[in-house]
């Protein structure tokens, strides 16, 4: 590569709700050398994404392939139920499922929440979207349960949501393919887990050959000072007391300063 030519760009996916503005300015700010792009898929499709390379990482929705993906839980989401703003749910801070019994559900085709069985009435037909569903939804046909995210990334003036609390959520995950576990995506992995531009931990946790080195000899030193038995005679300027601080080495070896007095090691103790 020339000087003139730019790194390759991180590739960063993302599904519907997930808000990567944060994690992406911190990357500017460590990484201005290495573009990063974004692309939004949908929820189903983000998997198969990663899978066939088009992106390095992906902001998605659990589950994803485990055999295949490789993933940190990021956050849950909180269930809302998307409703007129005059529906009678609104007159609580808070619902169940067996509040919306009575309710036409909608069911988008392309939902989260991974429901065995919605609660309420089903609809006739599924919506394809759930940007589909919100329109039904202020069309009065029916209620809307989704991850907080989605509701807020539909909001309408007409219309309102309220917490569901015993139903299912929904968690965000930063995922990546086990074979590509890149330093690229060991950075954002550290970003998104809130690791300090100056931490030793990810790629940067083992040290390079030199340092290891110099830990194992820096080690070895105090053994050495001991068979030298420059401290044990109060020579009190040998490498191991000079490495301590000078004197201090000295109190700790042989007496305050080192001199004869070191020689009390070789006492025997009074009974």
């Amino acid at each position: 590569m020339t000087g003139s030519e730019e790194p390759p760009a991180f590739r960063l996916a993302y599904v519907p709700g997930v808000t990567p503005d944060k994690w992406v300015r911190i990357w500017k700010e460590r990484l201005p050398g290495v573009p990063l792009s974004l692309t939004q898929v949908t929820a189903a499709e983000a998997g198969g994404s990663l899978l066939r390379g088009d992106a390095d990482a992906g902001l998605v929705r659990l589950p994803v392939d485990r055999t295949a993906l490789s993933a940190i839980p990021l956050y849950t989401e909180t269930t809302v139920v998307v409703v007129p703003k005059d529906h009678v749910v609104t007159a609580a801070d808070e619902v169940t499922v067996e509040d919306l019994a009575d309710e036409i559900v909608l069911h988008p085709l392309d939902d989260v929440l991974g429901w065995e069985r919605p609660p309420g009435r089903p609809a006739l037909e599924r919506p394809a979207t759930t940007a589909d569903a919100v329109e039904l939804v202020a069309a009065g046909i029916g209620v809307l349960l989704v991850p907080l995210s989605l509701a807020r990334l539909h909001h309408r003036k007409d219309l309102t949501y309220r917490t569901v609390t015993d139903a299912p959520e929904s968690s965000v995950a930063l995922s990546w393919p086990e074979d590509a576990h890149t330093d690229r995506v060991e950075d954002f992995i550290g970003i998104v887990r809130g690791r300090t531009v100056n931490s030793t931990r990810g790629r940067q946790a083992a040290p390079a050959k030199g340092e290891r080195t110099e830990t194992a000899s820096a080690r070895r030193k105090p053994a050495a000072g001991k068979q030298a038995g420059g401290d044990r005679r109060g020579a009190g300027g040998s490498t191991r007391s000079g490495a301590r601080g000078g004197s201090k080495g000295g109190t700790r070896t042989g007496g305050k300063g080192g001199g004869p007095k070191g020689g009390r090691r070789g006492k025997p103790r009074r009974g």
